[in-house]
This record gives structure tokens, C-alpha cells and sequence, in this order.
């Protein structure tokens, strides 16, 4: 998928906001998570809330996407401070074109979930690098890093 187009579709977002990933106009980095409210998506939000300056420095939009609903999002950005939106994928729409839902084991039961996957997209909505099955610690940075490498290609 890298080096590709993303697909077209668009997503609610907190603040009364909608996400649309053909009219992003500046490049950006999806984030999914699988639940609000947890400690390793509570975690990685924080870090990613803490470099968002340095993000936005270089022009460069985060938004987190997990399937919990806009009002579970609103209450977790609120709780959280985090500068970015947070984008409710209920139907799944951009889990299924980012292939991230995935079985996985949880107290021993088999269950459908997000895989904590991170993608970084230019300016004209080419994907341009993906993490899959996301580490939290140090990620952020590491996608923070990744963008500064890339800087000058992402808002061509």
C-alpha cells in the first residue's frame, strides 16, 4: 500500500468536525487505536499530544481513529488535552481500507479488534510509510522522526 493513494472516505470528527481524506491539503498521520479510555491508547494519545507541537511545526495533522463512538471520543480529548481530533470509525470504514481490524486474544477469547497501526500520508494522499502491530513506547517519536526525514516530499 505504501507509495499508493489511500482510499477515499470520510469520518466524523470531535469538534463537531469531518474528516475526508481527499481534502486533507496538508499531509498527515493516522493513528488507530483500538479503545478509548485504556492504558496503551490512553499512552500513545499522550505522546502523540506531546509532540504535536513539533508536528505542527511541520505541517503535519494527526488524528486518532479507533470505533468508539463521537461522544466517547469528545470525553476522552477532553480528559486527555489532546490538541488533535479524534475521528469515530463505528461502520469501520477506514479499518477495512487500512486492513486494520484483526482476531486477537483477549483473557483467552478470540476477539475481532483494532491492530494499533499508525500510517503517515502526504499532502496529496499518497501513503508514504505504515506501522503495524504498534509498540506504544517511543512510537510517537519515531513516526515524529520519520516526518522530519520526509518533510520537503510530504507538502509537495
Amino acid at each position: 500500500m505504501t507509495d499508493q493513494p489511500v482510499p477515499d472516505f470520510e469520518l466524523p470528527a470531535t469538534s463537531g468536525k469531518t474528516f475526508s481524506t481527499r481534502n486533507t491539503g496538508k499531509p498527515c498521520v493516522l493513528y488507530f487505536y483500538p479503545k478509548d479510555n485504556t492504558p496503551g491508547c490512553t499512552a500513545e494519545g499522550q505522546q502523540f499530544r506531546d509532540l504535536h507541537a513539533q508536528f505542527a511545526k511541520l505541517g503535519c495533522a494527526i488524528y486518532g481513529v479507533s470505533r468508539d463512538s463521537l461522544k466517547s471520543h469528545e470525553n476522552f480529548k477532553a480528559k486527555m488535552s489532546f490538541p488533535f481530533e479524534l475521528l469515530s470509525d463505528a461502520d469501520e470504514v477506514a479499518c477495512k481500507a487500512f486492513d486494520v481490524i484483526k482476531m486477537k486474544n483477549l483473557y483467552g477469547k478470540k476477539v475481532r479488534g483494532i491492530e494499533r497501526s499508525t500510517f503517515v500520508i502526504d499532502a496529496k494522499g499518497i501513503l508514504r510509510r505504515e506501522w503495524r502491530g504498534v509498540k506504544v513506547p517511543g512510537h510517537a517519536q519515531e513516526v515524529l522522526e520519520f516526518v522530519k526525514t520526509i518533510q520537503k516530499q510530504l507538502v509537495m
